[in-house]
């Protein structure tokens, strides 16, 4: 019999069943009612507690110079938001009393903006309804663009601005700007950042700027009670550093070079490189266009793209091929009979540059070059190689004029010099009769600056060409994780006795030809290189327009007997005077002149007298650190000048004598935007001192050592 008595217990289990089944339809139809007439509240409840997956974004890598010095780095800049959901705008009469106050000091920030814009701009976000129903949008831009941190703070110190965010809803998002302590130096090479969108645009910043950018990380936002709290899910990883070749003090002194000629020349376009030797370490490289005010500066990466016909620096190639080939003699025994320096060349008049005055008459090899003779260079090209042009081209292959240099620039164009065609209906590769000899001259190829310089840097460095090398290695963290070891393109362009032959003709072409102007005026070193002056098509590939134009070059190499640079700087200009040896050849010269004297290092006690003074100069501004190390060091500076006069918050101050750092600091803490000019102490001030302060004014300043 059973325990248990059916009657009692069945009611029991029918009740519990009817209570579940009851809360079941309950929770059902609870659920329903949600989705349904609570829908647009929970959706307002979502958008305020969801969780949002946010990339954070890492530190971009510096760009260092060979030494160290920092050449493009990252510094923090702002956009600034409003949040008009904030538990401050639960009752609007706070924001209402203080707008006006707002707008003021907004406009005193940024006056390109009205106090009434400011005004109709912020109340458009407050009213704004957001796609959940609600009013006030939770990213409203304050301002337009990104500001700096001493801007963001003093926008930080406006009424309502500086409550906590969380109750005033004013926040702000960081990013990574890209700085350049050195200004322009060098600034198509190192590369440009297009900086509103945090993208690279050009130079190293784009070839290496996957590793220079970082992986972003990942944190998720949250609100937890009534804060909104960032929660880390993955860190973001810093970009690493590059080295670079570049050497500031020579990338200076080559720019102030190029630039001081073509302002004499009235020059359109300046391309100057200076490269190592043995390395192929390229340590300044400079690319000026002459802009539509007037002003030099860098646009385009002319030093690496802008091919044209090289003119007579292309001769030492022809001549080169012709020597080592062995179709002339390596010595002065073979005469070239240049006439009165006009000869016929199937149809066309080849000429010499002093064919007015007589031409060269009988000249051997070696003097060709050193008086850059057109009809001496093409008549030996044209005679031995006139037959078979292509061994002509293939010789200009193999002694690597033509090299593609594969560079880790984008923009480089490789040469371009085309084999022998008679058949194709493209004028372009069409090869006619007179192609050979003035081709030998410079005529009818493309090619880049870099790829001459790389061919002149092979016959300084024994006939071995190098790769030019823009970074040596990168870092991460201050250690070296990969190198760029130096490459050897072409272990030898030509035989041995050539290349050591082209060497003492290159040298002879400064000391006894038209390369003179190159020579060093100290005569402590020597030069070696050759000019090259050569008529460029215009922009509708014609030559005769009424204007000429000419591309004026100097290549070659210091010392001659040890070579350790080479350098070619490029030059162009409309109408005469032009030439390639008296106006490149001076840039030259200046260049040379200039990383040899940097190489010069004596010791002090070498030129000590009784007569000398070693007392420090230091620049105005604050000097409470250089005079506690003056101290420490036991020497005792110059008796301190009368005591500046003080000016206001809200007047010009007076900065002349200051580093740029002081300088700038005190300019901007007053508001006032600086451009700097030059290098050492302020010596002028284009805004006069005690005048009154209009924000966002730029002052300039002006530097000399």
């Amino acid at each position: 019999m059973s325990k248990f008595n059916t009657r009692k217990v069945m009611p029991r289990y029918f009740a519990i069943i009817i209570v579940l089944t009851l809360l079941g339809v309950a929770i059902v139809g609870k659920a329903f009612y949600i989705m349904t007439a609570q829908k647009d509240y929970w959706l307002r409840v979502q958008d305020q507690l969801k969780h949002d997956s946010i990339p954070v974004k890492p530190s971009r890598g510096n760009i260092l110079s060979c030494d160290g010095q920092l050449m493009a780095s990252s510094i923090p800049e702002y956009k600034i938001y409003m949040d008009f959901q904030a538990s401050a705008f639960e009752s609007d009469s706070l924001w209402l009393m203080k707008l006006d106050s707002i707008c003021m000091g907004l406009n005193d920030i940024f006056p390109e903006m009205s106090k009434e814009e400011f005004r109709q701009h912020l109340e458009e976000g407050r009213l704004k309804v957001t796609k959940s129903g609600a009013v006030g949008s939770r990213h409203w831009p304050v301002w337009k663009r990104r500001i700096n941190y001493n801007t963001y703070t003093e926008v930080k110190k406006l009424p309502f601005f500086n409550m906590s965010k969380y109750k005033s809803g004013f926040h702000c998002e960081e990013f990574n700007a890209r700085n350049r302590p050195f200004g322009s130096l060098a600034q198509r090479t190192v590369g440009v950042m297009f900086g509103e969108i945090d993208s690279a645009r050009c130079g190293l910043e784009l070839s290496f700027d996957s590793l220079l950018r970082g992986q972003n990380g990942l944190v998720h936002r949250q609100k937890v009670l009534n804060k909104i709290m960032n929660i880390t899910e993955t860190p973001p990883v810093d970009g690493v550093d590059i080295v670079t070749t570049i050497d500031v003090g020579m990338q200076d002194l080559a720019e102030r070079a190029v630039i001081e000629e073509l302002k004499e020349i009235n020059g359109e376009m300046g391309v100057a490189i200076l490269m190592e030797v043995k390395t192929g370490d390229v340590k300044a490289i400079v690319n000026m266009l002459r802009m539509e005010d007037g002003r030099y500066a860098e646009a385009i990466n002319s030093a690496i793209s802008y091919r044209c016909e090289p003119g007579s620096v292309f001769k030492v190639a022809s001549l080169l091929v012709a020597l080592d080939d062995g179709v002339i003699p390596g010595d002065t025994s073979y005469v070239i009979h240049t006439g009165s320096g006009v000869m016929e060349m199937h149809g066309r008049w080849m000429k010499d540059h002093n064919w007015r005055r007589g031409g060269y008459q009988d000249i051997n090899i070696a003097r060709t070059l050193e008086v850059s003779s057109n009809i001496g260079t093409s008549y030996v090209i044209d005679k031995f190689y006139g037959g078979h042009p292509e061994k002509y081209v293939q010789g200009l292959y193999r002694v690597g004029i033509h090299e593609d240099l594969k560079l880790p620039l984008v923009g480089y164009r490789a040469p371009i010099i085309r084999m022998p065609d008679t058949k194709t209906t493209d004028r372009s590769k069409y090869w006619s009769k007179t192609t050979l000899p003035w081709m030998s001259i410079g005529y009818e190829t493309q090619i880049a600056p870099i790829n001459t310089l790389a061919f002149y840097n092979a016959i300084a460095n024994d006939g071995k060409m190098m790769q030019p090398r823009f970074v040596t290695k990168i870092l991460k963290d201050g250690e070296t994780v990969r190198e760029f070891p130096p490459v050897v393109l072409k272990e030898r362009i030509a035989k041995e006795e050539t290349i050591t032959m082209m060497q003492t003709i290159l040298e002879h072409v400064v000391s006894q030809g038209l390369g003179r102007k190159a020579a060093p005026l100290s005569k402590a070193f020597k030069v070696a290189g050759k000019t090259g002056t050569a008529q460029i098509a215009d922009e509708h590939g014609g030559y005769h327009s009424g204007t000429t134009r000419y591309w004026l070059s100097f290549a070659g190499f210091f010392p001659a007997d040890n070579p350790r640079y080479s350098c070619i700087v490029c030059l162009r200009k409309t109408g005469l005077p032009a030439s390639g040896g008296g106006m490149s050849g001076v840039v030259f010269r200046h260049i040379a002149e200039g990383v040899m004297a940097q190489n010069v290092k004596r010791l002090v006690d070498d030129v000590r007298d009784s007569t000398s003074v070693f007392t420090p100069d230091v620049k105005a501004g604050d000097d409470a650190s250089s005079s506690y190390v003056l101290s420490r060091l036991g020497v005792k500076g110059k008796p301190a000048p009368a005591k500046p006069v003080s000016y206001g918050k809200y007047q010009v101050p007076d900065v002349t004598g200051m580093g740029a750092r002081d300088a700038v600091y005190e300019m901007e803490r007053r508001g006032l935007k600086v451009a700097i000019h030059g290098r050492g102490k302020v010596v002028s001030q284009s805004i006069p001192a005690g005048k009154a302060v209009e924000r966002g004014v730029v002052c300039e300043l002006y530097m000399d050592i």
